[in-house]
């Protein structure tokens, strides 16, 4: 009866440490800063540039590797994205957080792309700084 009593008290103590241990994991928070973009935009005839500074927000080491060895191609993405947008969309507030969810979405396919079908944990996408003109 001690004995049982000694083994459920050890398990008791022991279970939390290991759920702490996998709360941890999961609690992984990287910052991948970007080179700083510089970019025309626009369909109309006047000039309009775009200047931004990008910081991904990931879950995991991996993502972070990941994304670390396939920078050049999403910095690539990530700049014909900004070229595409219009002159209002730039302009909105509103629009420019769906411009980062749609960064998000471009990330995860290059790296689905040039990874294969692995776990891609990205949290969020900031624009550090964004001035258009």
């Amino acid at each position: 009866m001690k004995f049982r009593a000694l083994v459920l008290l050890l398990v008791s103590l022991w279970i939390p440490f290991t759920m702490a241990a996998d709360d941890k994991k999961e609690e992984y928070v990287g910052y991948i800063e970007l080179k700083p973009f510089t970019a025309n935009f626009g369909n109309s005839q006047e000039l309009h540039f775009v200047k931004c500074e990008i910081t991904i927000q990931v879950g995991s080491t991996e993502t972070e590797i990941w994304i670390g060895n396939h920078k050049d191609a999403i910095r690539n993405d990530i700049l014909f994205l900004l070229m595409e947008q219009s002159v209002e969309s730039m302009m909105d507030p509103v629009a420019q957080r769906i411009l980062s969810k749609k960064a998000i979405l471009l990330v995860k396919q290059r790296l689905v792309d040039e990874e294969g079908d692995v776990d891609i944990l990205i949290s969020d996408l900031f624009f550090v700084s964004f001035v258009a003109q």
